[in-house]
């Protein structure tokens, strides 16, 4: 890969990952976890893959204050000012928006973001890098791009994009207007947009010059917009930043930036999709995780471990996934079992249950476990 001149790669850091509990936790976010066996976390595979991009100093990293310490432990080649912490959460929109402020002030409002989640799992990197480089394009002719996922089911997990025309820019001949995002749809309306040919996942991705995603903002919110502006405005200054994010941050709007800025900007016209022909998971449960994981035995029957196999043992279980701690773990008769083993909490389920993870975490909250949170 090549870097891109003025293009900066935005990371945003955040959220529990419910669905994988109780291994990704609030304290320890599942971007902070090894989750394919790779030895690298997601976090790391993330900063790995847009590096070559940006260069090493054009990745900025946006998370909570709680995480700041294992963010720099776990790449030590950022520096201080690579990293952006969030006194709270202020969903997406906050986040990004922020990044793009801290860096119009720093380099000018026409240097290209690319805002890209810190626990995805991207193969096939020069397709991917291919993607990015025909976003800045459309980027640069003043669009908000977001690069769609080719969808392979008519799945009802992820929201959809509505592709219409080509856009027409030199430099990102596959790029089409965006007619409208929709909402996860049920199962026979996700069929019916996989046949058109029209709609792909929306990952959330998204290139925008930074005035360009700051101008709309000040057009759809303009307090928070205003809000963003002072607090970068002293970011660089720690002897204000800290009263400038205390008096400014707890009243900014807390919304998605698909919602503040995509979904609006897209019925005016400003948006921009480019095809993302890459494999693409967001890991959002342990039946997604599963087959991110090398086959354990052979013939393969689509058991997985993460951890040690030798303390697994499976018994008339095709299809169970473990993820060992300390402990040895037997799984029999239970095909397509899920057991999650850590320290202070076990979790056993089915892989036909792994959207229902979050209701576990629910139900301790409601105990008042927050330790187990």
């Amino acid at each position: 890969m090549a870097e891109i001149p003025g293009f900066h790669a935005v990371i945003p850091a955040g959220g529990a990952g419910t669905r994988l509990w109780p291994l990704s936790r609030q304290g320890a976010p599942k971007f902070l976890h090894d989750l394919t066996g790779t030895g690298r976390t997601l976090l790391q595979g993330t900063v790995d893959r847009l590096t070559p991009l940006a260069g090493p100093g054009g990745v900025l990293v946006v998370t909570g204050r709680r995480h700041v310490e294992a963010v720099a432990e776990q790449l030590p080649e950022l520096s201080d000012a690579q990293v952006i912490a969030e006194p709270s959460p202020r969903d997406s929109m906050a986040a990004i928006g922020l990044a793009a402020a801290v860096l119009a002030e720093r380099h000018g409002p026409e240097v290209v973001l690319g805002s890209f989640a810190a626990d995805h799992v991207i193969g096939e990197l020069p397709r991917f890098e291919a993607a990015v480089r025909s976003g800045v394009e459309a980027a640069r002719a003043g669009y908000v791009v977001t690069i769609g996922i080719e969808a392979t089911e008519p799945s009802t997990a992820f929201g959809y994009i509505h592709a219409g025309q080509p856009l027409g820019v030199d430099g990102a001949t596959d790029a089409r207007h965006v007619v409208a995002f929709t909402e996860k749809p049920d199962a026979e309306t996700a069929a019916d947009y996989l046949a058109t040919g029209e709609y792909w996942w929306n990952a959330g991705m998204f290139i925008v010059a930074a005035g360009v995603l700051l101008d709309h903002l000040a057009t759809q919110l303009p307090p928070l917009a205003a809000g963003l502006r002072w607090i970068a405005g002293v970011w660089d200054d720690p002897a204000q930043r800290d009263a400038v994010l205390a008096e400014v941050w707890p009243t900014l709007t807390k919304i998605a930036i698909d919602h503040a800025i995509a979904e609006p900007v897209a019925a005016a016209g400003g948006v921009a999709v480019v095809p993302g022909d890459f494999s693409w998971d967001d890991v959002g449960d342990f039946a997604s995780l599963a087959p991110l994981l090398a086959p354990v035995g052979q013939p393969d029957d689509g058991a997985r471990t993460l951890g040690d196999d030798a303390l697994v043992q499976r018994l008339d279980a095709p299809g169970a996934l473990v993820l060992t701690g300390q402990r040895t773990v037997t799984v029999l008769g239970v095909p397509d079992a899920v057991v999650v083993d850590t320290p202070d909490a076990v979790l056993v389920t089915t892989r036909a249950h792994a959207q229902q993870v979050k209701g576990a975490v629910d139900g301790w909250r409601a105990r008042g476990r927050d330790d187990l949170l």
